[in-house]
């Protein structure tokens, strides 16, 4: 049997902020991927994720100012910066520009509101039937390079890493948790468990979860009539349209509607874009982004892993922890959910919102 400190099963965006996290506190730290490095069937794949202040809820406000110092420390570590601070755009019926505005102000964030007409003059791409919040710290994330960057980090600390290895069989006993990786037998005085939409199957019946709902989101790409930049966007849902975003990722713009996505498992996923989503985001194309050729360019899908009230998890029971930050919009917080699940290793108490079981 091997030993080490932490265990963490799961090398997406959050397991691999925790190996790193992890590994400059002095654990001594051993990280566990089921598939490939870099692999398509989870929730860190591809190249841009929307990273943004802009929030209407003061406590992840606060949470993405700590996140955006965590990325510029990454990017120091690795002369490779994986955020790229586009700007973000917040518009829309439910998007509350006005006093979403204020709150990013409150919070030291140098946010503007335009008025529908400077917003169309600025950004031409874009059509606005109202006032918008432009966030100067917005940005889009490249998860595949982050990902590489924390796991390249965490071995030169000292961490091990394996992918193509599996975890199961996992089983608490008196002073940690025992479990197969691969063809071996390891005890962890701690497990992490950072399996995205596997955390359900992987701790069924030793950990009491709440319920989460795995969906599959379609996403287009899109490509602009004039090159330019384009910042990140979230359009509120409207009588016409649910809510959507989009965010520049190379020479195309992609778009996804946030709301809408089939349930599935995390290994019952087809990988199928249904008709019905390609028109609703060309329809919504041709209406909100007259700046971009409405026919699709390419097309895929990613998992969300939403827990009620779309919060994260971010909790201990025993020697296991769970951590489970997705709900849709975990992916700009990853180097900070790696430093909060660390401290749970250390035996903080967690975040009231992120528990297992959260305050009523």
């Amino acid at each position: 049997m091997r030993h080490v400190d932490v265990a963490v099963a799961g090398l997406g965006l959050s397991g691999a902020a925790t190996a790193w996290a992890a590994v400059r506190r002095g654990h001594d730290v051993a990280a566990f991927e089921t598939y490939e490095a870099g692999h398509r069937r989870g929730s860190s794949h591809g190249h841009s994720r929307i990273f943004r202040r802009a929030y209407l809820d003061p406590f992840y406000v606060e949470l993405t100012g700590r996140a955006g110092h965590l990325w510029e420390r990454l990017a120091a570590e690795t002369g490779q910066n994986p955020l790229d601070r586009v700007g973000g755009i917040d518009h829309g019926p439910g998007r509350g520009p006005e006093d979403m505005t204020v709150l990013l102000r409150e919070h030291g964030v140098a946010a503007e509101l335009l008025d529908r007409e400077e917003a169309a003059r600025r950004f031409p791409g874009i059509r606005f039937a109202g006032p918008a919040t432009y966030d100067p710290e917005g940005g889009v994330l490249d998860p595949e390079a982050a990902v590489a960057s924390m796991v390249r980090l965490a071995v030169a600390g000292g961490a091990q890493v394996a992918y193509e290895t599996p975890v199961r069989d996992i089983e608490e006993d008196g002073d940690g948790v025992r479990f197969r990786a691969g063809d071996e037998t390891w005890h962890a005085r701690t497990l992490v468990v950072a399996a995205g939409s596997w955390v359900g199957p992987l701790l069924g019946g030793l950990v009491p979860l709440p319920r989460l709902t795995v969906t599959e989101q379609p996403i287009f790409y899109f490509a602009p009539y004039e090159p330019g930049p384009w910042p990140t966007i979230v359009h509120g849902a409207t009588s016409e349209s649910p809510e959507m975003y989009a965010l520049p990722e190379g020479p195309l713009v992609k778009v996804g509607d946030h709301v809408h996505g089939g349930v599935t498992t995390a290994d019952g996923r087809d990988f199928a874009v249904p008709a019905e989503a390609r028109s609703r985001a060309v329809e919504y194309v041709r209406e909100w982004l007259p700046g971009l050729d409405p026919d699709p360019r390419s097309e895929t899908t990613c998992l969300y892993t939403r827990a009620p009230g779309e919060d994260f998890i971010l909790d201990r029971q025993g020697p296991i922890v769970v951590c489970s930050p997705c709900s849709g919009h975990g992916a700009k917080f990853a180097p900070l959910i790696g430093e909060l699940v660390t401290d749970l290793v250390e035996g903080a108490e967690p975040i009231a919102r992120f528990a297992l079981t959260p305050p009523a």
